[in-house]
């Protein structure tokens, strides 16, 4: 997610059956995105970090991945403010550029949250604070090689302008759901809603409990959900489980170490979380946090600010 003023990829498909793939541009035309300048975008609401138990550090159940294209090797999938498509590895920690997407948007706008389905398709979310005109607009991008096409979604159903995103699977799979959390960026709309794909239609499921703002989402393939939030830009972040069919948090842990900055997104992989920040600006700091003993870790920098990330519910659980 972005603060607005506010991968070769072993596992990069792009086959759903849908026919849109058909339409897809087989070179890509990377192009330059502008970053925003960052403001401090602080909430009214405080987050109390001993209200609520912390999150469940069991490991996730094993997942059906009977549709899963080689599941185990699935990664991390990140978007940067430039318009960069990278994969990360979380096993070896190695990063690779797949390339610069080209969506059909207006040269003002940026990506802004990212998820990535089963299949290998990455979901894109853009604002424009200029001409406006692509704010909000939903874009499928390939994980194999970047190309970009437009989706039919109607940007600002039920207020929800600006979104964190993430897939979670219904159960433990094999079907999925997108959830997105509303950014309260320009008073846009809160709390949880799905997306249906293919029809792109949002509804909402409830208001988070307590309020969150600003949240990334992050599923698993065992059907959980989880957030990434803080009370502000430069406070201490959190980890949070959101029941999937209410919006309530159930439980959440504080980072110790972790601010979020300009930028940040969030992965679920291997039984770890993986949260990507810019408290700096210029770049992002990939940090683990390990539930099972409750640690955190610096593993590695991304050269540009990143601001979404996606990781299939195929992924390893443990």
């Amino acid at each position: 997610m972005l603060l607005l003023v506010a991968c070769g990829s072993r596992t990069g498909l792009f086959v759903d059956g849908s026919g849109e793939e058909d339409n897809l541009p087989g070179v890509d035309a990377g192009r330059d995105g502008n970053v925003v300048p960052p403001k401090d975008a602080g909430r009214d609401s405080h987050i109390e970090p001993d209200a609520l138990p912390p999150i469940d550090a069991t490991p996730p159940r094993d997942a059906n991945r009977t549709d899963c294209p080689d599941a185990e090797a699935t990664l991390v999938y990140l978007i940067t403010s430039a318009n960069e498509l990278y994969s990360f590895d979380p096993g070896s920690v190695a990063m690779k550029k797949i390339g610069n997407i080209a969506c059909p948007a207006n040269p003002g706008a940026t990506p802004f949250s990212m998820a990535v389905d089963r299949k290998g398709i990455a979901y894109i979310l853009f604002s424009d604070r200029g001409a406006g005109v692509d704010d909000g607009r939903l874009f499928r991008v390939s994980t194999a090689n970047a190309a970009c096409i437009s989706t039919s979604f109607v940007p600002n159903q039920h207020g929800f302008l600006r979104f964190g995103m993430g897939f979670a699977a219904n159960t433990v799979g094999p079907t999925e759901t997108l959830y997105v959390a509303g950014s309260e960026q320009d008073n846009g709309a809160t709390g949880l809603a799905r997306i249906d794909i293919p029809s792109f239609k949002l509804s909402k499921v409830g208001n988070f409990r307590p309020d969150i703002g600003n949240a990334e989402l992050t599923g698993t393939g065992d059907g959980r959900l989880y957030g990434f939030y803080a009370d502000n830009t430069s406070s201490p972040a959190f980890i949070g489980e959101i029941d999937t069919q209410t919006g309530h948090i159930v439980g959440q842990t504080q980072m110790k170490t972790v601010t979020l900055g300009n930028g940040w997104a969030f992965a679920f992989w291997g039984g770890d979380f993986y949260m990507f920040t810019s408290p700096g600006g210029g770049f992002s700091t990939i940090t683990r946090y390990r539930p099972s003993d409750n640690t955190e870790a610096v593993v590695g920098s991304v050269p540009t600010v990143v601001v979404g990330a996606g990781v299939s519910t195929c992924a390893p659980a443990q």
